[in-house]
């Protein structure tokens, strides 16, 4: 389930904006305290292991930036330009954080490998690279923990996507922690070279999934299919409107935007047809959590259009087609 198919808000624009901008300084002040711990004592305790761990620690501290970032922009009213406002900018930073993510990790292997194919000798780690890791474990949990139930609170795919990362990285920290273990129990140096190589594909995995669940919003594509349902019964509970069809939902940022079409009698006029509507779209809102905007179209009772191949019946949504 996606962030915007999840629980209301609850939370008011200002609110939510202040939460993520809270959630991100934490993440940079926590990744930036965890990055330069696990370089320093990567270097020092010469493990490329952990230097590679640190270097992913300081990529938080550039994502947790972009939502600051996104956050602020987020926070703009519409404009001219930009009639539905600037929420989609999380999705922008999301898609933002994997291209970062993925070239960090592909540049991680290419150096790791090129290291070992050289043959370049290596030492045995300090056990100080040990410290550091238990260290950054714990660490990346709590930050893990925080950003993720603030993402949940606010509905906001960028951060629920960031707290995901965080969530690598302690799985990240993990394999450096094994991998310095069988190291020094081995006696093998060139294990801490192939854990560093290990973590690099695992980046590069994490950036690949988060590039993908942004791909739905951007194709302007819903996943959640049950809102279709809960959009149909709100039509039904309001006197004089029939048939719900040609609905389509889409998403900017954490909220939704409904357009659909229903039938009222041809023989209303002007404002008892737009009464309609209005209710139409008010229990709509008591219904669906998260609606930006409703768009209803008001057609006869009847009306048949051969062009219309677009959106959601209840015929559709039973049988899973659009014949």
């Amino acid at each position: 389930m996606s962030p915007t198919d999840g629980p209301e808000i609850g939370l008011s624009g200002a609110e939510r904006t202040q939460a993520i901008v809270v959630a991100s300084w934490v993440g940079i002040v926590g990744n930036a305290i965890l990055a330069v711990l696990k370089l320093l004592v990567g270097f020092y305790a010469n493990s490329i292991a952990v230097v590679s761990d640190g270097v992913d620690s300081t990529l938080d501290i550039l994502t947790s930036a972009i939502s600051l970032l996104a956050a602020r922009i987020i926070a703009k009213p519409p404009d001219l330009n930009h009639p539905y406002g600037h929420t989609r900018a999380e999705t922008i930073a999301t898609k933002t954080f994997s291209f970062i993510i993925f070239f960090a990790g592909a540049q991680l292997a290419i150096s790791t490998i090129s290291s070992l194919i050289q043959g370049q000798a290596r030492e045995l780690p300090g056990v100080f690279a040990i410290y550091v890791t238990v260290v950054s474990v714990v660490g990346k949990t709590g930050l893990f923990i925080h950003k993720f139930s603030i993402g949940r609170r606010t509905s906001s795919a960028m951060l629920i996507a960031d707290a995901k990362n965080m969530r690598s990285d302690i799985a990240v920290s993990l394999g450096v922690l094994v991998g310095l273990a069988f190291t020094h129990l081995l006696d093998l140096p060139i294990l801490d070279g192939i854990t560093a190589i290990a973590i690099s594909f695992w980046i590069m995995y994490v950036a690949f999934k988060i590039f993908l669940e942004t791909n739905s919003e951007l194709m302007e594509g819903y996943k959640d299919t049950s809102v279709y349902q809960q959009v149909f019964d709100a039509v039904e509970s309001v006197p004089g409107a029939r048939n719900p069809h040609r609905t389509r939902i889409r998403t900017i940022g954490a909220l939704r935007i409904v357009d659909l079409d229903i039938e009222v009698d041809a023989n209303l006029t002007v404002r008892e047809a737009h009464e309609i509507a209005k209710g139409t779209e008010e229990a709509i809102r008591g219904c669906v959590p998260n609606v930006y905007d409703v768009l209803v179209h008001i057609e006869p009772i009847g009306n048949i259009e051969e062009a219309e191949r677009y959106g959601v019946s209840r015929g559709i949504l039973r049988d899973g087609c659009t014949d």
